[in-house]
């Protein structure tokens, strides 16, 4: 895409802002934020946040990421039952939030390469049988956040890298796709990420040195 076509996009995108999408991001950020502070509320932000989504991805033929706000849907949920503290505690009284944990190196290499090749194989198929838009880019994407969002539902700490490189491609999946104000959402995503990171890790440490 050129500079010219790229700057027509964005006035013409601009000038026709969804109200939805708008919506849908401010209760992203809002999702993000309130993990960050590990509060149960940012499962709330998140399953509406992904409703909006479900119906935006569709209309700009992103079938990939479309698809995978249905997940997110049931994700929202999972990971409010895990936060609350699973089904260790059944008494509301008794229930103890969930403590952030880690992977071993191998757990990650093994959840790369699985990334890896889902991407390769949903790609392929999408290049050949339907006329979803940068197939590869968005199963990449799609892949990437199935296996972090289980992630932060575990609270495990790494998490916060894995969004880092997969909001990052997503920036440029959503700018080819005309979506710019969810593009602008991933970039203050990034910026938050590292906030994130930063947060858990000292809460991480915390308990490691009182427990």
């Amino acid at each position: 895409m050129t500079t010219d076509a790229w700057l027509a996009q964005l006035t013409a995108a601009a000038a026709n802002l969804s109200g939805w999408e708008l919506a849908a991001v401010a209760l992203g950020i809002a999702y993000l934020l309130l993990a960050v502070r590990e509060s149960l509320w940012c499962w709330y932000a998140a399953f509406a946040s992904t409703a909006i989504f479900l119906w935006l991805f569709w209309q700009v033929g992103l079938l990939m990421e479309s698809a995978l706000q249905v997940y997110y849907l049931a994700m929202a949920l999972y990971g409010w039952y895990q936060w609350r503290g699973g089904a260790s505690a059944p008494a509301a009284a008794s229930l103890q939030p969930l403590p952030i944990g880690t992977w071993p190196l191998r757990h990650h290499l093994l959840a790369v390469a699985a990334i890896l090749v889902a991407s390769a194989t949903s790609g392929f198929l999408l290049e050949r049988h339907t006329d979803a838009m940068l197939p590869y880019v968005d199963s990449f994407t799609t892949w990437g956040s199935i296996l972090t969002t289980w992630m932060v539902a575990r609270k495990l700490l790494e998490n916060w890298l894995y969004w880092l490189v997969i909001d990052s491609v997503s920036i440029y999946l959503y700018l080819e796709r005309g979506l710019f104000l969810t593009a602008a959402l991933f970039a203050v995503y990034l910026v938050i990420v590292v906030f994130g990171y930063r947060q858990w890790r000292k809460q991480y440490l915390l308990q490691c040195t009182s427990g």
